[in-house]
């Protein structure tokens, strides 16, 4: 049997290295969508010579047990990873689960001045890595907790940004190339504030 592990994110998005080895009869985890069901037909490479065929799932399985398993590549998105670790730890950690944006807090601000200073001190990459790493947990516990109440999630958090720059560095977006001069990058941060303000 073949098991193709799908991204619920994405799930019309089929691995390449799935190809030739999607094979008959085909069959769906309960948790995939129909419009993906329904356009399945297309993607089959064939019959399986042993009557198994291919599971079509969202979930890993526990084992493999010998099975072939396709893995959608953006599973292993290290930010997506980091989402849904935090999620569980939201869950299932009761000191996780106890947290509110109030009480991390004093966490935030302790990384924030951690990483200050491995700047001022000179720090490796690798440890300024470490202490960036520190800050995102921030970011992510503070989306999870948000999210958790219906307030917004860490898409969201992410499309602020995007929102930003778009607004406040416009050059970023309309296809020009090449370096954007300090005057030009002040001027256009200004008017994006004052825009946003109205």
């Amino acid at each position: 049997m073949t098991i193709l592990l799908l991204d619920p994110r994405w799930p019309t998005m089929i691995p390449m290295e799935a190809r030739g080895h999607i094979l008959a009869p085909i069959s769906f985890a309960d948790d995939v969508p129909v419009s993906v069901r329904w356009n399945f037909d297309d993607h089959v490479d064939g019959e399986d010579p042993a009557g198994v065929g291919t599971l079509v799932t969202f979930a890993a399985p526990p084992a493999a047990d010998g099975r072939r398993v396709i893995r959608a590549a953006s599973l292993d998105d290290p930010i997506d990873v980091a989402r849904r670790i935090m999620a569980v730890a939201r869950s299932r950690g009761e000191w996780e689960a106890g947290q509110t944006h109030e009480s991390l807090l004093v966490y935030l601000d302790e990384e924030v001045a951690e990483f200050a200073d491995a700047v001022r001190g000179g720090a490796s990459d690798d440890d300024m890595k470490k202490e960036l790493g520190d800050l995102l947990l921030q970011v992510l516990f503070h989306a999870e907790i948000a999210s958790r109440r219906g307030a917004f999630d860490l898409d969201e958090v992410a499309q602020s940004f995007v929102d930003k720059m778009r607004s406040r560095a416009p050059y970023f977006f309309d296809g020009s190339t090449g370096p954007v001069h300090l005057d030009r990058q002040n001027k256009a941060w200004a008017a994006g504030k004052r825009a946003e303000r109205l």
